[in-house]
């Protein structure tokens, strides 16, 4: 639009002043919305300052009401005619508020500002197929934009995540020293911190996590890239598990097998000193109640075959101990308490690795079963091991611990260790 020939002065008297700045405004807006300054524009309300003023620049006599309509034709042709906006009406709005860029035209140049924001992180997910898509999937969900709304902000995030993700898997490292040595702050992953929902999504994919959430979770997620989270309150408690000379977790298992003493594991040996002995052919076995252990340590000690209690829902240490004995060739068989909690928790081991079931069926479930076991309470929950499980706990509603059956499983044990 030229705007050279313009009568600036007397344009601001006309369009530009205190009762015609609604009217301008309007205008502007309707620019910025890519609709045409043509038809009729009605601003409601009105004072009798922006009535007369209005009025007059369209050279009618002031009228009533509370509303005015504006024909946008006439005002363009009055402001052509009269010399002061001899380009009309748009090119008058321009030159008294600046250029305007319609909506299409702001969006179109934030969704390549925000493009260029995710450029880090694209490159570092390139790596591998999975990442690709976790980054794509965060690019279109709006996360980034709802923790940093400002898209320089959200650059300075996407960074930190990026350098955060291109440093895992880590090699058993502490969280707080993780984060200081990458990212150059000990906290910038800490969980009340943006970034660390982020990486921890993309550890999880790396990983190959199921998703969940809970404290719990996070040290599980963090764990299974290297990073360690709560590195000593996580612990697993075992019994007579293969020991090796090349750590000094392997050698501690050794010993403590050879007394037929309990140990207990914690993630950071776990993790920064694993024990490396040779699990081929050797069948771990699982059960849920430290008194299973205890009893076990107690009647057979050296002559109880390797024993892993979760003590529970399956910490990170269990999680990592049983997917180090796996990945070794050990296979697991699992036993829990017959209640909805043991079925969640055998639910919970099977989203991280494959076991069998030890005597935890509905078979062995229908001969334990009596009327004066404790009534089984709690929302049932699938058994996909062996449906009929589910079926005969919720027909008999009675639940069935393991120290029941305790005899049973000591036998097994004393077998199984030959």
């Amino acid at each position: 639009m030229g705007l050279s020939d313009a009568d600036l002065p007397r344009l601001r008297r006309l369009l530009g002043t205190p009762d015609t700045a609604r009217l301008l405004s309007r205008l502007r807006r309707r620019m910025a919305d890519g609709v045409p300054l043509t038809g009729t524009l009605t601003l409601s309300a009105v004072s009798e300052g922006e009535r007369a003023a209005v009025e007059n620049l369209l050279g009618r006599r002031p009228g009533t009401g509370s509303s005015l309509r504006v024909p946008l034709h006439t005002l363009d042709a009055v402001l052509r005619s009269s010399g002061a906006g001899p380009d009309g009406l748009e090119a008058a709005v321009v030159l008294l508020t600046g250029p305007v860029r319609t909506r299409r035209e702001e969006t179109e140049e934030r969704e390549r500002v925000w493009a260029d924001v995710f450029q880090p992180l694209e490159r570092v997910c390139a790596r591998e197929e999975n990442l690709t898509a976790w980054c794509a999937q965060v690019r279109s969900d709006g996360r980034v934009r709802r923790l940093s709304p400002d898209p320089v902000a959200a650059a300075e995030l996407v960074e930190t995540v990026a350098a955060a993700v291109s440093a895992l898997p880590a090699d058993g490292v502490a969280l707080p020293e993780f984060a200081a040595r990458v990212l150059g702050d000990s906290h910038a992953l800490d969980d009340d911190r943006p970034a660390c929902g982020l990486v921890l999504g993309a550890a999880r994919v790396i990983s190959g996590e199921p998703e969940g959430s809970g404290a719990a979770w996070r040290r599980r997620v963090w764990a299974s890239v290297g990073v360690l989270k709560d590195e000593l309150s996580s612990t697993v408690l075992a019994l007579n598990l293969p020991g090796e000379d090349s750590t000094p977790t392997g050698r501690a298992l050794t010993a403590l097998g050879q007394a037929g003493q309990p140990a207990v594991l914690t993630l950071r040996q776990l993790v920064r000193d694993r024990p490396v002995p040779d699990w081929a052919g050797v069948t771990v076995s699982v059960c849920e109640t430290p008194a299973v252990l205890a009893a076990a340590a107690d009647r057979l000690g050296t002559h109880c075959a390797p024993l892993v209690c979760l003590q529970g829902q399956p910490s990170a240490a269990a999680l990592t101990l049983l997917r180090q004995a796996v990945g070794g060739g050990a296979h697991v068989r699992l036993h829990a308490d017959f209640d909805w909690g043991g079925v969640r928790i055998a639910s919970a081991v099977a989203a991280h690795l494959a076991w069998r079931s030890w005597r935890f069926d509905a078979t062995h479930y229908r001969a334990a079963v009596h009327e004066a076991s404790p009534a089984l309470t709690g929302g049932p929950a699938p058994t996909a091991w062996d449906p009929a499980l589910a079926e005969a706990m919720v027909e008999h509603a009675r639940r069935v611990e393991e120290e029941t059956v305790l005899e049973e499983l000591l036998t097994d044990l004393s077998v199984a260790a030959g």
